[in-house]
């Protein structure tokens, strides 16, 4: 018979670096350094957003895995471009890990068909 493999498994960083950020810990701290940074309080981004405070709270402090209709509901009632957003978490990523900074694409991005 087969084994049977566990669902999830611990990845066990080498040992001469620490483990990749969880993307919604670097989310919810680019989320509220941008807040913070426009001295908007918490509370009148959740309401714009059209989400609780405490939800909001959660976010950034990472400790919630939002949507997508979720992010873009609260860049927008940052006033934050989605695009520039993701590419500054990225180069964040970048940064933590030690790897080479993430570039911006020189013209627009053309997905594939």
């Amino acid at each position: 018979m087969a084994d049977i493999l566990p669902f999830h498994q611990k990845r066990t960083p080498a040992p001469d670096r620490e483990p990749d950020p969880l993307w919604r810990e670097v989310l919810g701290r680019s989320l509220r350094a941008t807040r913070e940074k426009r001295g908007v309080r918490l509370v009148d981004i959740a309401e714009r957003a059209g989400i609780s405070p405490q939800y909001l709270s959660e976010i950034e402090r990472g400790r919630k895995e939002p949507s997508s209709e979720m992010i873009a509901a609260v860049t927008g009632a940052l006033g934050v471009d989605l695009a520039e957003l993701l590419i500054g978490i990225a180069g964040d990523v970048q940064r933590i890990r030690g790897a080479a900074p993430v570039r911006r694409p020189a013209g627009p991005v053309l997905m594939a068909a």
